[in-house]
């Protein structure tokens, strides 16, 4: 019986719904794309996507399919066991090879989530003795990844420079050994970029590591879709990258941290994550094994160069609309509302109409800062965003917000 700690549970549920917070789960009926088949309370019906990060559509792509299919019926369902017992194949160690020869890294270390890789980077790798210095808009991930470290811990004010560096030279000051400054790519609620030259200039001068969290870049941002280090220069001066195979590459699951072998062989001796939890499944592996492939591709550079047409023609019309939208050179581009009711009404506007959106708020946000967070994808034609733009000006004028 759960008692009295039962009724605060419903308190705080109902406290969360009065709000507007509330967090609502809709039921997609096939694959992810850039139209979907939903269940909703009048029955099926197909919606346009746009909170998907299946950035250049991967995620229903036949040839990432096919050798999915593959590989349960070469290696099978599942390992069933950690990697250093006897859950590592071969396909596990091509990953690893695949993805960090495509970031240009000496080697890769596999897990179950980019989440977990995050929550395993810090730990193994740094002491008390040491310093990490993060970024205040950093993933959940990586605030977490941070906790568990017995390091000392230091935060500058989202790509502040200036404050950066007052961190350094406070972390030198409090006699720490070895530094890592540690940022996301892509602040993924904002659709902004790392200033990471910046930031390597810094590290340099005060010697320090430098990792990025890619996980809304690696695949589809920079020339050959290397991510923010290709897209700003820095490509060979961070000295470890995460990410994920669960958005752009396939989107499916798993995580990884690239970087020095040394780095990553110690990692597999001490990271928990990766030690106490199963090892992918063959068909995850295979499945983000192809969409590396084709990112790599002349067929990848054809999807990057549509995703960023679609970028374009869905900020320029949503903006014409009369929305306000935050800068950047991503394809998140957020619809700025303020208020979390706002975005909950809207969000329920656009669904009307048969366009599957999320409003976002706090704690996603901070508070004041709620939106719709639209992303592109290369599966969206021309068409679709005509029609979604639309229904946007449509439900903003029924909603009094343009």
């Amino acid at each position: 019986m759960l008692g009295s700690f039962g009724d605060d549970i419903r308190e705080v549920l109902a406290n969360i719904d009065e709000d507007g917070l509330t967090k609502t789960e809709r039921l997609i009926l096939g694959p992810q794309g850039g139209r979907i088949l939903v269940q909703g309370d009048g029955g099926r019906r197909e919606m346009l996507n746009l909170c998907a990060n299946n950035y250049l559509g991967l995620a229903d792509h036949p040839d990432v399919k096919a050798r999915a299919v593959s590989a349960i019926r070469d290696y099978g369902y599942g390992m069933a066991s950690v990697r250093f017992i006897c859950g590592t194949q071969s396909i596990h160690r091509e990953l690893e090879h695949t993805i960090a020869g495509y970031l240009g890294k000496e080697d890769a270390i596999t897990f179950a989530a980019c989440f977990d890789a995050n929550g395993a980077l810090f730990e193994p790798l740094f002491s008390a003795a040491d310093a990490i210095i993060s970024d205040k808009l950093n993933h959940a991930s990586i605030i977490d990844g941070v906790r568990l470290s017995k390091s000392r811990r230091y935060r500058f004010e989202n790509s502040d420079m200036n404050d950066l560096e007052a961190q350094l030279v406070q972390a030198n000051k409090e006699g720490a050994r070895y530094k890592i400054i540690i940022t996301d790519g892509v602040f993924s609620m904002d659709g902004y970029v790392a200033k990471l030259p910046e930031i390597c200039d810094l590290a340099e001068k005060y010697d320090a590591i430098v990792a990025v969290d890619d996980c809304h870049a690696t695949g589809h941002l920079g020339a050959t879709g290397r991510g923010t280090p290709e897209l700003t220069g820095a490509l060979q001066r961070v000295d470890l990258i995460t990410g994920t195979f669960g958005k752009t590459l396939g989107g499916g699951m798993g995580g990884f941290i690239a970087g020095k072998r040394e780095v990553i062989d110690l990692l597999r001796q001490r990271a928990r994550p990766y030690l106490f939890s199963n090892s992918l499944a063959p068909a995850l592996v295979l499945g983000a094994i192809e969409a590396i492939g084709i990112c790599e591709r002349e067929e990848g550079n054809e999807l990057r160069a549509r995703l960023m047409a679609n970028t374009r023609q869905f900020r320029a019309g949503i903006e014409k609309a009369g929305f306000t939208t935050l800068p950047g050179p991503t394809p998140i581009i957020p619809v700025m509302l303020g208020d979390a009711r706002k975005a909950q009404d809207l969000a329920s506007a656009l669904d009307r109409r048969g366009v599957y959106v999320a409003g976002f708020f706090y704690p996603v946000v901070p508070e004041g800062k709620a939106r719709i967070r639209t992303q592109m994808s290369a599966a969206l034609t021309p068409a679709d965003l005509d029609f979604a733009i639309g229904a946007f000006a449509e439900a903003g004028h029924e909603l009094g917000l343009v």
